[in-house]
């Protein structure tokens, strides 16, 4: 039962951190819980390191989970800038990819 509740609270996280940081490919719902459970893991360590407990990887909840996968998002957005073509367009197609 305690995995559905991570699978849940992942793809949770996995939204709402789509919904503030747009992705440049599709993710699916597969991408969407990866992205949300390592925002887990993002969000609960940098918590705790912001909390004073060291660098202890731990889980968080459904807020530092989605504030840890918008993070993640972001520097994977950032890592993949568009690519345009000779005329301003972007290359890769209207999805972004």
């Amino acid at each position: 039962m305690a995995l559905f509740a991570w699978i849940a609270v992942g793809f949770v996280a996995g939204l709402l951190a789509r919904i503030v940081v747009r992705p440049r490919r599709r993710l699916g719902c597969l991408g969407t819980v990866a992205v949300g459970l390592a925002g887990s893991v993002v969000g609960g360590t940098l918590a705790n390191i912001v909390a004073g407990d060291g660098f202890d990887v731990a889980a968080s909840g459904i807020i530092g989970s989605a504030l840890g996968a918008a993070l993640i998002l972001a520097l994977a957005r950032a890592q993949n800038p568009p690519r345009y073509d000779g005329r301003g367009r972007n290359a890769r197609g209207p999805a972004g990819w």
